[in-house]
């Protein structure tokens, strides 16, 4: 009788293993089927040269990641081939936020994206409204997510303070002359997130820090682990006459950054990037330069 007992035991848990594959299996599989046709509209969104297509292809696209989101276990699955927004966990599995953005025929950028909370059960999520050019003064705004400073990030730095908070680095095309970066806070009040927080020792006390520069320049903004160490290229205009002409600015071969000291982000100015680990993290690209420069390196 008691082997039997075991026999049964173990039978009821390879029976229960099996039906636990198998559903896990069947989320995946319809997970998979999302993820194509995500992969179509997000092609569509970016590469599409008529703007309401770029749109119409934005809406579907919000539609449909929404109920792939609400298909159970969706947190654990990756989106690996969508390429063309991104997805990044923090460090610590609490969230992960998703952004992308869609350029007007004016060559101006308007963001999308969202914070989905790893709950282990019922879709919570958060969607973010790009306020951007309602915010009168983003630098210094703290806000919630119907009044998000729009950007696509591609890294998340969690902070260990008296109140948790997470790090972001952003890409942020802003116009047809100028691009902007950002260093985002990202802190959650009552289990909702609030953007911006006054953790930056400079001389301004920002609740974010914003970069603009010309789009012809690229511009390193880059976190070395190793370091606890923001660095971030030097921004300077090519003469003193257009010092109030960001659209000018470029990198001036020096570099600034913030240093990580007591849970708080630390200004240091005219690093030594000979000494500095190269920590080379993903910096975003814009999709439809990097579909180009894929197609030239395959050439």
């Amino acid at each position: 009788m008691r082997r039997l007992y075991i026999f049964i035991s173990l039978l009821f848990i390879c029976c229960h293993c099996f039906a636990q594959h198998s559903d896990n299996s069947g989320y995946m599989h319809q997970l998979e089927i999302y993820q194509d046709s995500l992969k179509d509209l997000g092609d569509k969104f970016i590469n599409s040269e008529i703007d309401v297509e770029r749109k119409n292809a934005n809406y579907q696209f919000i539609k449909t990641l929404v109920i792939a989101l609400k298909v159970p276990n969706s947190f654990l699955f990756g989106f690996d081939s969508l390429k063309t927004i991104t997805i990044l966990n923090s460090p610590d599995n609490r969230f992960r936020i998703i952004s992308w953005h869609i350029i007007n025929d004016d060559g101006s950028y308007r963001f999308y994206g969202a914070i989905q909370m790893n709950t282990g059960g019922p879709l919570q999520l958060y969607p973010l409204n790009d306020y951007s050019p309602l915010l009168t003064n983003p630098q210094d705004s703290i806000v919630d997510n119907r009044k998000w400073y729009g950007a696509q990030y591609y890294k998340i730095i969690r902070v260990d303070a008296d109140r948790p908070y997470y790090t972001m680095l952003g890409w942020k095309g802003f116009t047809a002359k100028s691009t902007k970066k950002v260093i985002e806070i990202l802190s959650f009040k009552n289990d909702k997130p609030v953007f911006g927080l006054p953790v930056f020792d400079n001389s301004r006390n920002h609740k974010r820090i914003i970069f603009e520069y010309t789009r012809q320049a690229s511009m390193l903004l880059r976190y070395v682990s190793e370091e606890h160490l923001i660095v971030f290229d030097h921004l300077s205009p090519p003469d003193d006459k257009q010092k109030k002409d960001l659209e000018s600015y470029g990198p001036d071969l020096s570099y600034d950054g913030y240093r990580l000291k007591n849970g708080r982000w630390e200004f240091v100015e005219n690093l030594d990037m000979r000494n500095v680990p190269d920590d080379k993290d993903n910096d975003y690209v814009d999709p439809k330069k990097q579909a180009q420069m894929d197609q030239i390196n395959n050439q």
